[in-house]
């Protein structure tokens, strides 16, 4: 997570910038630059264009990254996102459990979004550590020349010749939890993030030495899981913002091994579901719906052999009661896709609910459409977010969006959840 960073492109490299959406970039590449562009599955679509060059267009991926070619040369590759960059600046901190304000973001960073989320992250990371560092309890398993908590009876049993040390199991109250790790982690990542102005990194460390007696992760090391409750709620919208900013340090490609890349890449699709999952859960919440991200037990098939992944499942009572797909997708016709259609259909079949819904990021349509599909009995209602709003207003169309769905749910019969 905190390698050395390497030397920018150099006077030899190629420096690109290439926007999210729109026509693209056309520019002379040699096979070895394109075979460093390539390196990194689906970071952008290279396509051959007139007299000998190649056109780049976004691929709903945003932030930096610097590649190495098969030669040793360098691209350095720059992905604009589509939103303001303090828009999307919300989409990435928001929490519930720590209600939005409106932060500043400096002329430097408006258009540069690595120095913005560094900055973000050095923000939020201050007012939750102002209130103190999270402690926890965890159990621990040693050998101590005295005796503290339960002794191991069956490990001392065995025990040959003098009783000391004793084998002991005691719970440890330590800031060395999985929600400080992570914390850590980030915090050390951002303040290398390239471009992160100097005063920025210097707060970053600075943060990070509150958390004395953490062990921050290993390099490619997956993320230790924490479960939100009343103890840690102050620290819900710093963590959100720390997994992001962990988790962009690779591209992962569908069913394939991540690839790391020095940088930072955020992948826009997961960042609208993760906003989505947690908006919507907020408001439902309050109508005794439960949302359930990325669930992984749901199956198609009555063997159980075709594994089910639905962005949003809604539970009322421990049954689903509706179901929400995320697309990221910026429609330019009037329906959604037979794909997208198809996949709303196969999620409904399986969990027996009549009614599914699409949210698309932005789209053509003027309200929620309804689509039945026939001989099935099941509607999808295409939905649309307009993510460019202020945020207040995107938050009051989240809570119409809540509004809608229950509003189909009201009258369903589901069948009770999977095992």
């Amino acid at each position: 997570m905190t390698a050395p960073r390497p030397a920018g492109p150099g006077p030899t490299g190629l420096d690109l910038t290439v926007r999210e959406t729109g026509p693209g970039t056309v520019r002379e590449l040699t096979g070895d630059q394109i075979a460093g562009l390539l390196s990194v599955p689906d970071l952008v679509r290279l396509t051959p264009a007139a007299g000998g060059r190649w056109r780049l267009r976004g691929n709903q991926k945003v932030g930096l990254v610097r590649l190495r070619t098969p030669s040793g040369g360098a691209v350095e590759l720059r992905l604009r996102p589509k939103l303001p960059v303090r828009d999307l600046m919300f989409l990435l901190s928001y929490s519930p459990a720590d209600p939005w304000r409106p932060e500043p973001v400096t002329a430097a960073e408006a258009d540069d979004l690595l120095p913005a989320v560094a900055d973000l992250l050095a923000r939020t990371a201050r007012r939750t550590l102002d209130a103190g560092v999270l402690h926890g309890y965890r159990t621990v398993e040693e050998d101590l020349p005295l005796i503290r908590g339960r002794i191991r009876t069956a490990d001392q049993l065995r025990r040959v010749g003098l009783p000391l040390p004793v084998p002991v199991r005691y719970d440890d109250h330590t800031p060395d939890i999985a929600e400080n790790r992570v914390l850590l982690t980030a915090l050390h990542l951002a303040a290398r993030l390239p471009g992160v102005p100097r005063r920025t990194a210097l707060t970053l460390r600075h943060l990070a030495g509150h958390l004395t007696g953490v062990h921050p992760l290993h390099p490619g090391a997956p993320l230790p899981r924490w479960t939100p409750n009343r103890l840690n709620s102050r620290y819900t919208r710093v963590l959100r913002l720390a997994e992001l900013v962990l988790s962009a340090r690779s591209v992962q490609p569908a069913g394939g091994t991540p690839t790391a890349a020095d940088g930072f890449l955020l992948d826009m699709p997961d960042v609208f579901e993760r906003f989505l999952t947690v908006a919507l859960g907020d408001v439902l919440a309050r109508q005794g719906i439960r949302c359930a991200g990325q669930e992984g037990h749901h199956r198609l098939d009555e063997a159980r052999r075709v594994r089910l992944r639905p962005d949003i499942v809604l539970y009322r009572a421990g049954r689903p009661v509706s179901i929400v797909d995320a697309k990221y997708v910026f429609l330019d016709r009037p329906a959604p896709s037979t794909d997208h259609l198809g996949q709303l259909l196969g999620y409904c079949t399986a969990l027996g609910l009549p009614h599914g819904h699409l949210v698309y990021a932005a789209t053509a349509q003027d309200g929620p459409a309804d689509h039945v599909i026939r001989r099935s009995g099941i509607t999808v209602t295409a939905h649309a977010l307009d993510l460019a709003r202020p945020p207040a207003e995107l938050l009051a169309s989240v809570a119409e969006l809540a509004d809608r769905i229950t509003a189909t749910a009201a009258g369903a019969h589901p069948a009770p959840a999977p095992s």
